[in-house]
């Protein structure tokens, strides 16, 4: 948990950092839709160079990027898993009545692919590359419309805002609670489920009353500071779209339109192409 990149942002000045976070925030929603999209290998190929390009412009060290897939290894893992043993087709190898296929395994693989591919984009694109004020603020911004139809728009980015900048912080507080119920002799990986369970019990019980006083702390502070919500609020920065914010968004809607139109194109291509060799 201490190595969690959740909710952390690494600071820099690079191309990524400068883009402003509303653009950045449609551009990660565009790059999951575009890569959950992808069917074809040469597809997933070019998304793969576009996103090992992304990690070089950030500035950010590649370890860092990657440290963000962890917490989904085991969704990861666990789809390849069911594509393998799911998916019919030619058989590579039997155990027992369970069939691996190489279709299956193809599956499984772009699966895993395209979620490790979607995690990288909005971690860059995001968490790792904008601070989390500047995401409630982008937030607040696209909800904006809602306030027609009374949506407490303010509070809820507000609130999106609080949850984000405590998640490392409460992370940090678990990590050092188990430090210091091990050095009282506590153990959390020997035993089965249910003793390993119990343990927990001893982490969760004081990991719950140090939020609960944080969160109180937090309710007094912003009680003293006279917070009332959107009411008269003021901002220190001033959000501004530039040019090269709007061609980065119009790439990246480029990139999706180009991977909607390849899973009807490209097999289409292929036949054609395949029907013209068999002429010849």
């Amino acid at each position: 948990m201490g190595k969690s990149m959740l909710g952390r942002s690494i600071p820099g000045n690079s191309f990524l950092h400068q883009r402003d976070a509303r653009v950045k925030f449609i551009a990660a929603i565009l790059m999951m839709v575009a890569t959950l999209s992808i069917r074809d290998v040469r597809v997933m190929a070019l998304f793969v160079v576009w996103t090992a390009c992304m990690m070089a412009v950030s500035r950010i060290r590649p370890s860092i990027i990657l440290r963000s897939v962890r917490p989904i290894v085991v969704i990861i893992l666990f789809a390849v898993i069911l594509h393998l043993v799911t998916v019919e087709g030619k058989v590579l190898f039997q155990i027992g009545s369970v069939k691996v296929t190489e279709e299956g395994l193809f599956s499984g693989l772009m699966t895993a692919l395209r979620l490790s591919l979607m995690i990288i984009n909005t971690s860059l694109l995001l968490t790792l590359t904008t601070p989390p004020l500047a995401i409630a603020d982008a937030l607040e911004s696209l909800l904006s419309p809602l306030r027609l139809v009374r949506f407490p728009v303010h509070e809820f980015a507000m609130m999106m805002s609080i949850a984000l900048r405590f998640v490392p912080t409460l992370m940090d507080e678990a990590v050092k609670i188990m430090k210091a119920q091990s050095s009282r002799g506590a153990n959390y990986d020997t035993g089965g489920l249910l003793k390993r369970a119990s343990g927990l019990v001893s982490i969760l019980v004081p990991l719950f009353v140090s939020s609960f006083r944080r969160a109180d702390d937090l309710a007094v502070a912003m009680d003293a500071r006279c917070y009332q919500g959107e009411k008269g609020r003021t901002r220190i920065y001033a959000s501004k779209l530039e040019a090269s914010d709007l061609l980065f968004l119009v790439l990246i809607a480029a990139l999706l339109v180009f991977a909607l139109i390849s899973r009807q194109l490209l097999p289409a291509l292929s036949g054609l192409m395949g029907s013209t060799l068999n002429v010849f």
